[in-house]
């Protein structure tokens, strides 16, 4: 899309001192843009112009300006209350097919999952060092604060580990840029023991979360992939006691419903019934 056919990405500086400048002031606009966008969530579908103000920390002027231009490009829209995600958004994130057909063939599988194991189920890929969340399945009553659309810190989490098990170098060291947050008492702190512990899930395929994340669950995940690196990855979460009772077998349904998601999107049939399948219920 040729977005400076509606207004340009480099804003006056008030001087010319050549194209580094230039490309400098480029950055910075795109990067006031993204502040813009970024602060639109689940929680927060429509923002006011103050509201936007507070969260970017930009200029009340600066957000105004923005937003009309935005606006006049269909990246947001004007409501009452203020300013939501426009149908250009939903348009190029559309374009996004791989994601899309992953959903598309996981949600079946997701969804009996979640019912067979009594558990939390999540599909996710990783994005700029994180793992962004796809999907999510509930299948019990069990509150987890994650959220389709959402990010997960990659080394403490089973679907983290399952992506990075079988990720290209550059992915790893991505997420390792992030930093190793401790989260419990129990998280990966050390790169080398990290590089181990991803050793562990190729060697057995199966990746775990042992109160990495948050105490009293445990996560098992698995990636979705074929003989190269992974496209994407699939997670139950479990309490402790549950875990505990079947570990072997809760292993086994999560492995199973993996290979499963590869099989449908290898074969490219579409599993009648994911139509209908509710994401969450």
């Amino acid at each position: 899309m040729a977005v400076t056919n509606h207004f340009d990405l480099i804003e006056p500086t008030g001087d010319s001192e050549g194209d580094e400048k230039g490309e400098s002031a480029s950055r910075s606009l795109l990067g006031r843009v993204a502040t813009i966008l970024d602060a639109f969530d689940w929680q927060h579908p429509v923002l006011s112009l103050g509201d936007l103000t507070k969260v970017t920390g930009l200029p009340k002027s600066t957000v105004h300006r923005l937003c009309d231009q935005l606006v006049h490009v269909g990246w947001l829209e004007r409501t009452y209350a203020g300013y939501r995600v426009g149908m250009r958004m939903f348009e190029v994130g559309g374009l996004a097919e791989r994601r899309n057909r992953v959903r598309d063939f996981s949600a079946i599988h997701l969804h009996q999952l979640a019912i067979k194991t009594q558990s939390v189920v999540h599909l996710g890929v990783l994005d700029r060092g994180e793992v962004l969340c796809l999907s999510k399945v509930i299948g019990d009553r069990t509150e987890m604060p994650t959220h389709e659309g959402g990010r997960l810190p990659a080394h403490c989490t089973g679907l983290g580990k399952a992506l990075l098990a079988f990720a290209e170098v550059d992915e790893v060291e991505r997420a390792l840029a992030h930093g190793l947050e401790r989260l419990t008492v129990n998280t990966i702190v050390d790169e080398r023991e990290l590089y181990a512990e991803l050793e562990q899930v190729k060697r057995r395929g199966i990746a775990l979360d042992r109160e990495e994340a948050g105490l009293g669950h445990v996560c098992v995940a698995a990636p979705i992939r074929g003989s190269g690196r992974a496209i994407a990855a699939l997670s139950a979460t479990f309490t402790l006691e549950q875990y505990a009772a079947r570990s072997q077998s809760l292993q086994m349904a999560v492995r199973s419903a993996a290979e499963s998601v590869w099989t449908d999107m290898f074969s490219g049939r579409l599993p009648r019934s994911s139509q209908s399948v509710p994401l969450t219920f």
